[in-house]
């Protein structure tokens, strides 16, 4: 199934559209306040509600806010959405609020579990939120973590289909055994992804009970390991099709096991549909890849190494064959994935020869689709991470491990964060181009939950689009110049609901 697609790629010269696919982010991130303790604050009152906001949600606790790009076949564009959607994080924040810059979750004492279990503000998935808090406990919903949406640029499927439709009945069916071909590959070389990006070493105290055996050492990620953000062993689903998987998920559904399938842990989330049944027909849209965690050594949680290395990985994920025996290779994978997890992060991966093939064969894929100098940059630097274990970000957090403790460092680049955000002369420094006045209609519109968009016209001037419910509004910068943006949008979207009532713990 699928042989040759690398050929086909060369054939119709698809590889510069690949690396163009859409990426789009999703950070999760604690509140804490000036002591790193978890935040006492409210959901900040500047910012719409959860119940629709594109971009600023949150999650298991009143604390993890979750910062949402929209997706984009330039990892740069991306970045600066980012980049600026963790501004406006900063700018609405309040009290003495900070951000955490770590995946495990700072120092919780009792008072602070009784906290997080005592306050929720989001009445519509409060069921949801009880049933995880009684199967999983609080300290597993504190854990933070990055989530990329990753989706194939429809052109691209639809030249490649043009190929194999002997093959395929329908270009649903096509689109599905690609996407399903990277997800499999995904989790054969999760434990590369784990390697070179983890970086949850240690766990403050108040996070486990009982610290497991394997545990009282510094590991690599322990968030990717069986102790972290993960189902129970005899809750996993299988990936060795697309329809046993999805039969699988909708089961453990249907039989009460998991709420939904938001409860679905796994390294690769399927997206698009509203049920498991629907794939099948309706087709995956996208895929969310869950095994990076939060890393301090960048302000926005994500690194652009990361992120371009992961463009040129996705390529070779999806034109890498698969085994004939894929299941024992997948049950392999796992247990690989859970050995890197758990490896001392000062130490080579048991696994480095089967890494250095895994860089040999994405040498040799990047020859034939002529990578441009940006790609084989990346994969030399990685390349480069592989054979030396002190250059990965688990290794290079234990320069700052003090008594078996980050709260020091999370603090400190927490600290700096803050007021490196706050200190800049531009209100929104991606958006430098913009005059104050733009800025400061932005910032406000991206706090009200309304979309925002940049463009320019067929002359180059710079037009401002905003998107609310289907509505668009198209602003050049003159018009942003009022006394009171948030009444101006509201002018604008009468429909947009007033900012929630602010709360007081």
């Amino acid at each position: 199934m699928l042989d040759n697609l690398l050929a086909v790629i060369r054939e119709e010269n698809l590889s510069e559209q690949l690396y163009h696919s859409l990426v789009g982010l999703e950070i999760e991130e604690q509140r804490i306040d000036q002591h790193g303790r978890l935040s006492r604050q409210p959901h900040p009152s500047k910012l719409g509600s959860r119940t629709f906001h594109p971009y600023l949600q949150t999650d298991f606790t009143e604390t993890q806010l979750e910062v949402i790009t929209d997706p984009n076949p330039n990892i740069g564009g991306t970045l600066d959405q980012l980049d600026t959607l963790q501004t406006v994080v900063y700018r609405s924040l309040e009290g003495d609020d900070r951000i955490w810059p770590l995946s495990m979750p700072p120092v919780m004492d009792p008072d602070d579990l009784k906290f997080v279990a005592g306050h929720f503000d989001r009445p519509a998935i409060r069921p949801y939120r009880e049933y995880l808090l009684k199967k999983y406990g609080i300290q597993h919903g504190c854990l933070t973590g990055v989530h990329v949406n990753y989706s194939l640029p429809d052109p691209v499927i639809h030249r490649l289909y043009s190929h194999y439709t002997k093959e395929f009945e329908s270009l649903v069916g096509f689109k599905n055994a690609l996407y399903f071909r990277i997800t499999q590959n995904f989790v054969r070389y999760q434990w590369l992804l784990t390697y070179l990006f983890g970086a949850s070493p240690i766990a403050e105290k108040g996070f486990f009970e009982t610290v497991p055996d394997a545990l009282k050492r510094p590991v690599r990620s322990i968030r990717n390991s069986r102790y972290g953000f993960v189902n129970f062993p005899q809750e996993q689903v299988t990936y060795a099709s697309l329809p046993a998987h999805l039969t699988q998920l909708q089961h453990l559904i249907d039989n009460g096991t998991y709420f939904s399938a938001h409860e679905f842990y796994g390294p690769v989330r399927l997206k698009g549909q509203g049920n498991a049944r629907d794939f099948l027909t309706g087709g995956i849209q996208y895929l969310e890849l869950r095994d990076f965690d939060n890393t301090p050594f960048t302000a926005n949680g994500v690194s652009r190494h990361a992120l371009y290395f992961l463009k040129i990985f996705m390529i070779y994920l999806l034109t890498r064959d698969l085994p004939d025996d894929l299941n024992a290779a997948l049950d392999a994978a796992r247990d690989q994935n859970q050995a890197v997890a758990l490896e001392n992060p000062l130490a080579p991966t048991q696994y480095q020869a089967a890494g250095e093939r895994v860089f040999k064969e994405m040498r040799a894929m990047a020859d034939q689709l002529q990578a441009h100098t940006e790609q084989w940059s990346v994969i030399d630097d990685l390349e480069e991470v592989l054979m030396h274990p002190e250059l990965t970000p688990a290794a290079k957090l234990m320069e700052h491990v003090e008594q078996d403790s980050l709260m020091t460092y999370g603090q400190a680049v927490a600290r700096r964060w803050y007021h490196e955000r706050l200190g800049t002369d531009q209100l929104l420094p991606r958006l430098k181009q913009l005059s104050d006045h733009a800025q400061r209609f932005v910032l406000v519109a991206m706090q009200d939950g309304i979309r925002f968009f940049q463009v320019r016209d067929e002359d180059g001037e710079d037009l401002l689009m905003f998107t609310f419910d289907g509505v668009t509004q198209v602003l050049q910068d003159r018009d942003t110049k009022v006394a009171d943006p948030d009444k101006r949008l509201r002018q604008l979207f009468p429909d947009l609901p007033p900012l929630p009532a602010p709360l007081h713990y």
